[in-house]
C-alpha cells in the first residue's frame, strides 16, 4: 500500500508513520520515502544513486533559514524515489549503511 500523505510504501492495513488506512497502490511514478539521514550521510547518498541512475528528489527538514541559525550539519533530508525504483534503491542504501564491520585481517590477507 501507499500513502500519499507520507509518501511512504508499507505491508500492513495501516500507514506506519500517520496511521491512515485510506492507503492504495503504489503507481509506478509515485515518489516514495527511501529514508532520512544527516546532512553529510546524505551527500554520500546522492552520490550513490546519481552513479546507479536512481532518480530522486530531496526534502530539507528545516530549510536553509533554520539550516543556517541552528548549524547545517544538524540538518536531515529525506530522498524520495519513483515506487518503480524503489527496490533498487532500497539495496544501494542497505549496502551503503550496513551494520557489518569491517574485518581488517580479510583485507591483510588478501593483500
Amino acid at each position: 500500500m501507499y500513502c500519499e500523505d507520507c509518501h511512504v510504501v508499507y505491508e500492513s492495513d495501516r500507514c506506519p508513520i500517520c496511521g491512515s488506512r485510506r492507503g492504495r497502490e503504489a503507481e509506478s511514478d509515485d515518489f516514495c520515502l527511501l529514508t532520512e539521514k544527516d546532512i553529510i550521510w546524505g551527500g554520500m547518498l546522492e552520490d550513490v544513486l546519481k552513479q546507479n541512475g536512481v532518480p530522486y528528489y530531496t526534502k530539507r527538514l528545516w530549510g536553509a533559514g533554520m539550516s543556517i541559525k541552528m548549524g547545517y550539519l544538524l540538518e536531515n533530508v529525506s530522498f524520495y524515489v519513483p515506487a518503480s525504483q524503489l527496490r533498487q534503491a532500497q539495496d544501494l542504501v542497505d549496502e551503503l549503511f550496513s551494520d557489518k564491520e569491517f574485518d581488517e585481517t580479510e583485507e591483510i590477507e588478501s593483500e
